[in-house]
């Protein structure tokens, strides 16, 4: 489930970008990329995955996911977890030098993630190919357009609760959202996302009793509104903008195409959708895995909406996990 909470004790480094050129022709200045690593690279360089985090998230809500015994084991698998920029612990509004900090810190899409990333990999961790580029919701994003932007070093990507471009519904929500912060601040904004975080059956069949809430109400209130009220609301706008504008056609080589960027895509994937995610339904998925040449859509059998692949459901995640199994026992990719 993606929050605007403040991380301020979790362990991570940092690597030094310098200047860092956006795709606007704006520089983002001393640029930096935080992120976390789990076991180690192998002698061949067969073993990187790469995770990046979803919006008001960081690396540590990727670790429900890396575990011993569980589809990304630590002792088998070198994962590599960058963190948005915008998110309060790479680069962002919240950290950022006079002039960039605050309402003044540049536009930033998913491809500059990406291309930050892939420095990341390549010049400071060793990392030539990927086994598989795996994410969830914002993170989903990036795992398609990883796979667009370097096809040949992508052998497998597993998007869940995502989208590789951001659909005309979910642009009326996040215009919402950002009225809803502008206007009344990150309280509102937390009050704002409980009604589309999770489906209306979560709701109706009272499935926050699950999650250890008393009523309804204490549940919005202890996992959206106290949640997103400790985030920054310059670094949630930034991630909203970046979200907003996600659309793997946007890139040089492909020239705003979606589905040319999508058949570009020459990782084995398998496209784990919610079925009853309100921002990523499985109605777009289905679409989008139409144009890969090499795809398996799975639909998540969850009522917990979007929040199904924030790996606070056993069931869901035990599918999303079971599905990563899969894709990372098979061949990388289509012959």
């Amino acid at each position: 489930m993606a929050r605007g909470r403040a991380h301020t004790t979790i362990d991570y480094d940092l690597f030094e970008l310098g200047d860092f050129p956006l795709a606007s022709g704006e520089l983002l200045r001393d640029a930096k990329l935080a992120y976390k690593t789990h076991g180690t690279l192998a002698s061949d360089g067969g073993n990187a995955v790469v995770f990046p985090t979803a919006y008001g998230g960081t690396h540590a809500d990727n670790e429900w996911l890396i575990a011993p015994g569980k589809a990304l084991d630590p002792a088998r698998w070198f994962v590599v977890c960058p963190n948005l920029f915008g998110a309060g612990l790479s680069s962002s509004p919240s950290n950022a030098a006079v002039p960039q900090d605050g309402p003044r810190f540049p536009h930033v899409t998913v491809y500059d993630n990406i291309a930050a990333q892939h420095r990341l990999l390549t010049e400071k961790l060793g990392v030539t190919k990927l086994a598989l580029a795996v994410g969830f919701s914002m993170g989903a994003q990036q795992t398609f357009h990883w796979g667009a932007a370097y096809p040949e070093m992508v052998a497998r990507i597993a998007p869940f609760c995502g989208s590789a471009r951001t659909s005309e519904h979910n642009i009326v929500f996040l215009d919402g959202a950002k009225a809803a912060l502008e206007g009344g601040g990150t309280r509102v904004l937390g009050a704002y996302w409980a009604g589309w975080g999770l489906s209306q059956t979560f709701y109706r069949e009272e499935r926050w009793r699950e999650m250890g809430a008393a009523s309804r109400d204490a549940f919005v209130n202890e996992f959206y509104i106290e949640s997103f009220a400790e985030g920054n609301p310059d670094n949630l706008l930034a991630m909203m903008w970046t979200w907003r504008h996600a659309d793997v056609g946007a890139h040089p080589r492909y020239d705003g195409d979606t589905f040319a960027a999508l058949r570009a895509i020459r990782a084995r994937a398998i496209v784990l959708p919610s079925k009853t995610d309100l921002y990523f339904p499985p109605e777009d998925s289905e679409i989008e895995v139409r144009h890969l040449p090499n795809a398996e859509l799975r639909v998540i059998p969850s009522v917990y909406g979007h929040a199904a692949g924030g790996g606070v459901n056993p069931e869901a995640s035990a599918f999303i996990d079971a599905a990563i199994v899969d894709l990372l026992a098979h061949e990388a990719q289509a012959t």
